[in-house]
């Protein structure tokens, strides 16, 4: 399995736009992925309501893990967007 250690980016944390942002990324990419706090319980990455309750704050540290095909290229991408707190999922 894949796994990227990734501080948030943006200041709001993974909370209303950043979420909606994210997920939609996570999306694109076609590779499912869990998402998680430190020491915390990995959710799905590709559901909003998971990513609720993670509680993720902006420079908290998360792990974004991936066991698919592609799943390497695809963390690179997000944890990417993630850390620099972009708007959309950058270019492969």
């Amino acid at each position: 399995m894949a796994e990227r250690r990734v501080t948030i980016g943006w200041a709001e944390g993974l909370h209303a736009r950043p979420a909606s942002v994210f997920v939609k990324a996570v999306t694109a990419t076609g590779v499912p992925m869990t998402i998680a706090k430190e020491n915390g319980t990995p959710v799905n990455a590709g559901s909003m309501l998971g990513l609720l309750t993670l509680g993720a704050e902006g420079g908290d540290t998360v792990i974004l893990s991936a066991s698919a095909e592609g799943a390497d290229a695809a963390l690179d991408r997000v944890a990417k967007m993630v850390q620099e707190g972009l708007d959309e999922l950058p270019a492969a």
